[in-house]
């Protein structure tokens, strides 16, 4: 691994930077808070070689938002469906978007 590899990484949202201890202070929740968003599978964490979860920041992103509604009065189960609905809602715009680009430029002639 090279320096630049190491630099790359920092730019990466899938890359799992941060602890459970450490995702769970950025995010102002508890490890359980984390651990429940896990259980629901909203999230898979990944694991070190020593096993410890390590977690993305897109991966935080995500149970920011679950926390959000939550603290709004969300069964924890309904906040994470909610999310993941979102989460998919979000994709499948961005799909769209792209076949429309893709149409648009095919009855161009791009």
């Amino acid at each position: 691994m090279t320096a630049n590899d190491s630099f790359d990484r920092l730019d990466d949202d899938d890359y799992p930077a941060y602890t459970i201890g450490r995702a769970a202070e950025l995010l102002g929740t508890t490890q359980g808070f984390l651990r429940a968003v896990g259980e629901a599978r909203l999230i898979t964490p990944l694991r070190s070689e020593g096993g410890h979860r390590r977690y993305s920041r897109y991966q935080l992103r995500i149970a920011a938002r679950a926390r959000e509604l939550v603290d709004q009065g969300t069964p924890i189960e309904a906040a994470c469906r909610i999310v993941i609905l979102e989460d998919q809602l979000e994709e499948a715009r961005r799909i769209n978007a792209e076949y429309r680009r893709t149409a648009s430029q095919s009855a161009t002639g791009d």
